[in-house]
């Protein structure tokens, strides 16, 4: 007999009572209480909207990243243009469009999703969905950046240096540690 193929399981637990318990601007903080096997259990956990991001491919077949100062972690990290869920009936791939055109001033002909992961899924219920984009040519006008996004830097660069650099520890955003690798799986198998 040959075993059902690897696959997560949606399930929700049923939850007894639920509270909004920090009010944020981008995310907010939820208590769960649930039954789970014979008692009950009590989890907090951000409550995100989901996100976005894109890996960007010119044709020169490298990657644009570009450099963010994130708060939390002390860094500006490289990453991939990249935003919330946060527009109300916007989907997925209009947001990546959106994002891919707010922080890098492109837009794309071509659009495939390449992987979809949940960022921390003990702790936060962000899906992330990453789009490939190429056929790539620069927007009619440039967005004005505001907070952090003000200090963006843009770079291109060889999807072998990028990976090297995710492999070696040097690169760890890990949404573009999760569309490099995918990326470099998927070619390696055409």
């Amino acid at each position: 007999m040959t075993p059902e193929p690897l696959r997560d399981q949606e399930y929700r637990a049923p939850v007894l009572f639920s509270e909004r318990v920090f009010d944020g601007r981008v995310w907010d903080v939820r208590a769960d209480t649930f039954t789970f096997g014979d008692g009950e259990l009590t989890r907090e956990y951000q409550e995100h909207p989901g996100a976005v991001a894109v890996l960007a491919v010119d044709e020169a077949d490298r990657v644009l990243l570009i450099k963010q100062y994130r708060h939390p972690i002390g860094h500006r990290d490289w990453e991939l243009p990249a935003g919330l869920l946060d527009v109300d009936g916007e989907g997925a791939q209009d947001a990546a469009v959106r994002e891919l055109a707010e922080e890098a001033d492109l837009v794309a002909a071509d659009w495939a999703p390449l992987c979809r992961f949940f960022s921390s899924p003990g702790g936060s219920s962000e899906e992330i969905i990453v789009y490939r984009a190429t056929g790539l040519t620069a927007t009619a006008d440039a967005f004005e950046r505001t907070g952090e996004e003000a200090e963006l830097e843009l770079r291109w660069a060889p999807l072998d240096e990028v990976l090297e650099a995710v492999l070696d520890g040097r690169l760890r955003n890990s949404i573009l540690a999760h569309a490099v690798l995918t990326e470099a799986v998927l070619r390696g198998r055409r």
